[in-house]
């Protein structure tokens, strides 16, 4: 039985929002006992295929640009294609992160592309886990999920303000609750495995 296991989460970030989002799941990660983290930007990761082989959950953030996960990030993706034919990744954990300066932004359609990759490599995807959040005339700003995504964590950060302020608490909150849930998952999981 597995006692330990790594979480990588691999991002990009173009503004700094999406670095605190990322800060935020690794909070949540080390909060889970035998669980370490491998933080890689897109890029780094591309040289870092090892890690990435030797972590039992791959955590993918980026922000929402026009309707989509940045051209950065997309070309992480397009590099995975030699672990995919090799099936490196097959029946790890997969999860994701976004923001964009917009509530909704599409931000759906950038969590889809990595729920799609995930499906690609024959991972196996955990979702937020969270009701959605402000959704009732009891609701607040601050609630947990207050974007109502159920794919993975959406945070938003006004265009105007830094990284210093924004995302809200709240969505790094949301974040940090993704990255422990995937911990933990992947702890199950690799604690049945024989």
């Amino acid at each position: 039985m597995k006692n330990t296991i790594r979480v990588a989460i691999v991002y990009h970030s173009g503004f700094g929002h999406t670095t605190s989002q990322a800060h935020a799941v690794k909070r949540g990660i080390e909060k889970v006992a035998g669980a370490s983290t491998v933080f890689l930007t897109s890029t780094e990761a591309r040289s870092h295929w090892d890690e990435l082989q030797q972590s039992d959950a791959i955590i993918f953030g980026a922000p929402t640009y026009m309707g989509s996960a940045s051209a950065e990030f997309k070309a992480f993706m397009d590099a995975t294609s030699k672990p995919f034919f090799e099936g490196a990744w097959k029946d790890k954990i997969a999860a994701g992160f976004t923001n964009s300066a917009s509530r909704a932004g599409d931000k759906l359609e950038t969590l889809i592309q990595f729920a799609i990759l995930a499906a690609q490599h024959g991972m196996h995807w955990v979702n937020l886990g969270l009701p959605p959040g402000n959704n009732s005339s009891k609701g607040s700003e601050e609630d947990l999920n207050r974007l109502g995504f159920f794919l993975g964590a959406g945070a938003q950060s006004n265009a105007d303000q830094g990284p210093e302020v924004s995302p809200p608490q709240s969505d790094l909150l949301t974040a940090e609750h993704l990255g422990e849930r995937v911990a933990k998952v992947t702890m199950q999981f690799a604690r049945g495995l024989i």
